[in-house]
């Protein structure tokens, strides 16, 4: 439907809005840097230190205000570093701890804060701790750090029927110093990925210590690694999963995800974070995929983390009610208990926004798309995105961008398998794709090789040809682009203050709508339908996700007004 012309909106309020003094964080919009994937320094192919610290004027340019770093750390990279055999070392490829400290000052300088990732459900088995467990008898303090158990029977079957997020059993026999079979490892993920026993007192006393030597570094906060999977259920008791173990309804049913026990270690740390009281607030965030929300919502109680993603919005479909529900069920709980919720949209584990909106809107997220798979529309996929960010970017709270979105980068969905490094391709025997469609290297120069990642042109993942019109200096000044897109995005949002913002629902302008007033003077619109939908009289465009025709919102386009001042 076409809506009248009107200067009266049918408002519902739906969120009151933060003070405006409020701590940084809670409407921060903080840039995801994927380091081996951002920018080669060395010329090796692959992103570095030296790299990330000559592109960070990027970030100032765009309007960020701060940068999450996935893992540096020493690693086999068996799962592109989130193997962790050093939590206190960088490795090797990406420099050493004089380069962390050069990047944190050039960060700084451009008032950028800093966030890393901590890994803390598992380490890598080339962690000193791992290795000396195996060299350790069963029931050894070694071996208790980790979680060890015999296996059923005669041992010869695994302790229980847990299965690997990556595909396959979620347990490995050792062998012992006698040479014999022995017992079994947990591992979530990947073999070499072994977990943690959070019930143990050293465990638990070594990650306060590695957060307090990033914090005496000087970051800004952590994104803790699968926040809802360090404590299992007593027992271990068997359980056979009813859908992909990152995608249940009630993540709280399993023995492995959501157990309550998690919320005293983030208690834990939370007491560690606050006692860092100059400079700026330190925070967590939880990559926590719990649901229902009201779960969720625990992750951010007053005494625990600061933020957690809303992988509920970035898993809802491109449908207008659906996303009205998800927005104002996400407020609902979080207001509740006074915290912001954080959007996200894209980030280094999922099918980009760019693409996955060009698929069709009725399915299940797919784990990777490849060259045999129906292919997104690159067109409609890119114009949902570019209004699926302007809607996310006017929501009260923070937002997460991850790198190459504000660039429209879509995923590389002809990737050659030869190419493929993600565990899951490999321990699912090619069933899933795996993620690394979404961790191509940034393209930065559209004329140079490898698109300017690095002096070599080489890159340790191929790009696809889409790129090199996309790339950084092609859209750069260009009207229209969608970097411009994002930085006007962001400019706004900060002039206009719409982090912090109140939110009511407006009604009135159709079903394939969705539109807010925040803070009482920006109308968001975003017309998921097929007619066009016409702006009150008066209200005057700020920013818009695509051309508007006189004054009208078009299919799969987003704006944000100003509105005319009554009386």
């Amino acid at each position: 439907m076409t809506a009248s012309p009107t200067t009266t909106l049918q408002t519902a309020p739906l969120h009151a809005g933060a003070p405006a003094d409020a701590a940084w964080w809670r409407d921060a919009v903080i840039y995801q840097v994927y380091p081996r994937s951002w920018a080669d320094g060395d010329g090796d192919g692959i992103g570095d230190l030296a790299g990330i610290t000559a592109r960070l004027p990027h970030l100032r340019a765009l309007g960020v205000d701060a940068v999450w770093f996935s893992p540096f750390y020493v690693s086999p990279q068996r799962d592109a570093g989130y193997d962790v055999a050093d939590y206190r070392d960088i490795d090797p490829l990406f420099g050493d701890l004089d380069d962390v400290d050069a990047m944190m000052a050039r960060a700084a300088e451009l008032d950028l804060k800093v966030v890393v990732d901590l890994v803390p459900n598992h380490t890598s088995v080339d962690h000193a701790w791992f290795q000396a467990a195996l060299a350790a008898a069963p029931g050894s303090p070694e071996r208790a750090r980790y979680i060890f158990r015999e296996g059923r029977g005669d041992g010869s079957e695994a302790p229980n029927d847990w299965t690997s997020v990556f595909g396959g059993p979620a347990w490995t026999r050792v062998t012992e110093a006698d040479g014999e079979p022995g017992q079994w490892y947990l591992h979530l993920f990947d073999t070499g990925q072994p977990d943690l026993d959070w019930t143990n007192p050293q465990v638990r006393a070594e990650f306060e210590s590695v957060l307090r030597f990033w914090l005496d570094r000087g970051v800004a906060g952590f994104r803790v690694d699968v926040a809802h999977g360090l404590v299992k259920a007593e027992g271990l008791p068997d359980y056979a999963p009813r859908e992909h173990m990152l995608q249940q309804n009630n993540t709280a049913d399993s023995p492995y995800w959501d157990q309550d026990g998690v919320h005293e270690i983030y208690r834990d740390w939370r007491r560690v974070l606050d006692s860092y009281t100059e400079g700026p607030e330190r925070i967590l965030c939880a990559e926590a995929w719990v649901r229902p929300p009201e779960r969720l919502a625990r992750y951010v109680r007053p005494d625990e983390m600061h933020q957690a993603f809303n992988f509920d919005f970035l898993d809802t479909r491109w449908d207008a009610g659906a996303l009205r529900e998800v927005v104002e069920t996400s407020l609902r709980v979080y207001d509740e208990i006074g915290a912001p919720s954080t959007w996200v949209l894209s980030n280094h584990d999922v099918v980009r926004h760019a693409s996955r909106f060009g698929l069709p809107q009725d399915g299940p997220r797919p784990n990777g798309i490849g060259a045999e798979d129906p292919q997104p529309d690159a067109e409609l996929g890119l114009r949902r995105a570019r209004a699926a960010t302007t809607l996310m970017l006017a929501l009260p709270g923070g937002a997460y961008v991850y790198q190459g979105e504000e660039l429209g980068l879509p995923e590389h969905t002809s990737l050659p398998d030869e190419y493929r490094q993600d565990p899951t391709f490999r321990r699912t025997g090619g069933e899933e794709l795996g993620r690394d469609g979404c961790r191509v290297p940034m393209p930065w120069e559209g004329d140079a090789p490898g698109y300017g990642f690095g002096p070599s042109g080489r890159t340790w993942l191929p790009q696809p040809p889409s790129y090199g019109e996309l790339a950084v200096d092609r859209q750069t000044g260009v009207e229209g682009s969608t970097l411009e897109l994002y930085r006007r995005l962001l400019s706004v949002r900060r002039e206009r203050a719409l982090g912090r913002g109140s939110l009511a629902h407006v009604d009135g302008l159709g079903e394939d709508v969705v539109a807010f007033v925040v803070g009482g003077s920006t109308l968001v619109l975003a017309n998921l339908g097929d007619a066009p939908v016409a702006l009150p009289a008066g209200a005057e465009v700020l920013v818009a996700s695509g051309p508007l025709a006189d004054g009208q919102v078009p299919s799969d386009t987003a704006v944000w007004a100003a509105l005319a001042s009554e009386g």
